[in-house]
């Protein structure tokens, strides 16, 4: 598919939606009596669809739809904000020095693989200047089936906009990280992300104590 036709067809889509039309029902995440729900309850189809998503303008610019990647039966689930350039390049996550820096956070404290891990984004395309609430509502629907599906025990945020687009909540981030917190059936840690990290390499020891309370979760359950 080019992208001229891509644009074509990302253009009908708004105006079918800026005249009220509905592309699937509404979902009500995390109720696990939904029934009536037009996403598919299987990882491998919800990814087909994702893939095939041109709800927003990030489908513009991407070259690459980064669902998820790792165990679908993990019990812990790694939530970035976007996927980076380098990941958008390569269509791969743990690429890149922030994707690398996450990978030994994994791998030097948790007594696990990255591949045995789950890590998805909040948006499943990377923006060219940072995603907007609007590119964040089309997608959050995609995220809040996938999050059902894997059904992990704990779901560590990476960085202040991830907690607070995934939980909705405007608590300055020095005040949560590190804390264990409840959106709705799940456990929630918030810690840096792997780019802030390597930003100011000050705050890794902070990081550091994260990842053990991680690992004691883990190792608890």
């Amino acid at each position: 598919m080019t992208k001229v036709i891509k644009n074509k067809i990302l253009s009908q889509l708004h105006f079918l939606k800026s005249i009220g039309y509905e592309y699937h029902e509404p979902i009500k995440a995390f109720n696990k009596e939904v029934e009536e729900d037009t996403l598919p309850n299987d990882i491998n189809s919800l990814g087909q669809i994702v893939n095939n998503c041109y709800l927003c303008e990030l489908s513009k610019n991407r070259k690459n739809v980064l669902f998820g990647y790792g165990n679908i039966n993990a019990s812990i689930m790694f939530l970035i904000d976007e996927p980076t350039t380098t990941e958008d390049e390569l269509d791969s996550f743990y690429v890149g020095k922030s994707g690398e820096q996450l990978a030994k956070m994994i791998e030097n404290v948790l007594p696990v693989k990255k591949e045995d891990v789950y890590i998805t984004s909040l948006v499943k395309c990377k923006s060219q200047n940072g995603f907007e609430s609007t590119h964040f509502n089309s997608c959050s629907s995609y995220l809040y089936k996938q999050i059902d599906l894997i059904q992990p025990k704990l779901i560590v945020t990476l960085g202040d906009k991830t907690y607070q687009y995934l939980c909705k909540d405007k608590t300055p981030f020095y005040q949560i990280r590190g804390k264990l917190t409840n959106f709705k059936n799940y456990d929630v840690l918030p810690t840096y992300s792997p780019g802030f990290l390597l930003r100011n390499p000050s705050f890794k020891k902070e990081a550091f104590q994260d990842m053990l309370k991680i690992k004691s979760i883990l190792e608890s359950n």
